[in-house]
């Protein structure tokens, strides 16, 4: 972590310029789960305390566009009728964040009718020192997220004409070059929040530097979207677990017959390579020896547990098996790392959670015996806070993508535009 910090800043007097990542689920415009909210309460609240002239949040909420027209096919689709407008307020909107973000910090947070445009500019122009404004979703602006420069430019620019200095908390948009993640930084100081200094410096640790044995735990239904993460820690661990969904492609890999089971017929080559490398890297890579499998994909469905050699053909695998429980648990508590990301099973149906839990449990456990554990953000995210051990970890990351793209090696645009020590 060389980047440079809020704490490096002399915020008196200031007129800061903040993101922050408040992507938070809403349904019917109320939050479901506040949790990266809370994150970045520690980064507000530190340079309130520093007298700042004012203080300018901004962040996107969903994706406006793409989302619309998603629920507008689908309502086409079932022939219902779709208010625009009214979805688009219920989901997208800043307003329901603002009043609880008001509530969280215990004062008032005003809120912009835009990110950019001549009466946010008059807004801003007009704050009382102290006081903290909300700009209204940046993915309204087409030129936030474009793949044109100049588009993003023209937002930054005006983005940074709010303050004197940029505050980056939002590593869960991290890995996005957009303008209010990285090319604002290109016309401020530009430094990280708390949160985002926890996350490189959690991450980074175990990618660069982790205590040994390091063990790397790779869930997930597709080997598609882990593939470089395997390839990245493959030569840095010394044991890696793979369970969910991908298993089975790596068992087609083998011959083996997997029923009805997820398959990334495609990637059968890439599972077999990925088998190879690991023996010839002498890296301990640890399939299921059994595995929990169901006649039909729903909670309610028959269920037996069997060897992995051993899946009929008309069923399919939905968990880990109690075996390959025992073998990963003692793995992961003989460990002083442990990075884990994706879930054992389809453990959103609870008949099918046993393995994802019993991993989260592991991972609990290890940190009591002094091991740094991570959980890199999205499905395992949900799954230990599901089982209600998320405080007993040593860090949960709030960025599902950008915690995967970390852990693949990649440079994050968000993190390389900030200032360096």
């Amino acid at each position: 972590m060389n980047k440079k910090t809020v704490t490096d800043i002399d915020f008196k007097g200031k007129r800061v310029i903040m993101r922050v990542d408040f992507n938070v689920p809403l349904k019917n415009g109320v939050i479901q789960d506040d949790v990266r909210m809370r994150a970045a309460l520690p980064t507000i609240n530190y340079i309130l305390e520093k007298k700042p002239r004012y203080l300018v949040l901004m962040s996107h909420l969903g994706d406006p566009k793409k989302d619309t027209q998603k629920a507008k096919e689908k309502a086409e689709k079932d022939g219902k009728p779709f208010d625009e407008a009214k979805f688009i307020e219920g989901k997208f909107k800043m307003k329901p964040v603002v009043e609880h973000l008001s509530q969280l910090l215990g004062k008032p947070v005003k809120l912009a009718p835009a990110a950019i445009g001549a009466e946010t500019k008059a807004m801003v122009d007009g704050l009382k020192d102290g006081k903290i404004l909300m700009l209204e979703n940046t993915r309204f602006h087409k030129q936030e997220t474009s793949k044109e420069v100049a588009d993003r430019e023209q937002m930054a620019k005006e983005l940074a004409s709010y303050g004197d200095v940029f505050v980056n908390d939002a590593f869960g948009t991290a890995h996005r070059a957009h303008a209010s993640t990285e090319t604002i930084a290109h016309y401020l100081p530009a430094v990280a929040g708390f949160l985002m200094e926890k996350e490189l410096a959690y991450l980074g640790k175990a990618v660069e530097n982790p205590a040994k044995p390091f063990v790397a735990i790779i869930g997930g239904a597709k080997i598609s979207g882990k593939i470089d993460v395997i390839q990245n820690l493959m030569g840095k661990v010394d044991a890696l677990l793979i369970g969910g969904g991908m298993m089975f492609t790596f068992y087609k890999a083998q011959g083996m017959e997997i029923g009805k089971s997820l398959l990334e017929q495609d990637k059968v080559d890439l599972a077999k390579k990925i088998l190879d490398e690991a023996k010839a890297k002498n890296v301990k890579l640890l399939l299921p020896i059994d595995c929990v499998v169901s006649d039909k994909f729903d909670n309610a469905a028959a269920t037996k547990t069997v060897n992995i050699n051993a899946i009929p053909s008309d069923w399919m695998g939905m968990d880990i098996g109690p075996e390959t429980i025992k073998l990963f648990v003692s793995e992961i508590l003989k460990a002083k790392t442990v990075v884990w990301n994706g879930p054992m099973g389809v453990f959103e149906m609870s008949n099918f959670a046993k393995g994802t839990t019993a991993v989260a449990q592991a991972l609990a456990d290890a940190t009591k015996k002094g091991a740094t554990t991570i959980v890199g953000g999205g499905d395992s995210a949900s799954a230990i806070a599901q089982a209600g051990l998320d405080k007993a970890v040593s860090h949960v990351s709030t960025g599902g993508g950008a915690s995967l793209e970390f852990l693949e090696g990649k440079v994050l645009p968000g993190v390389a535009a900030l200032n360096d020590k």
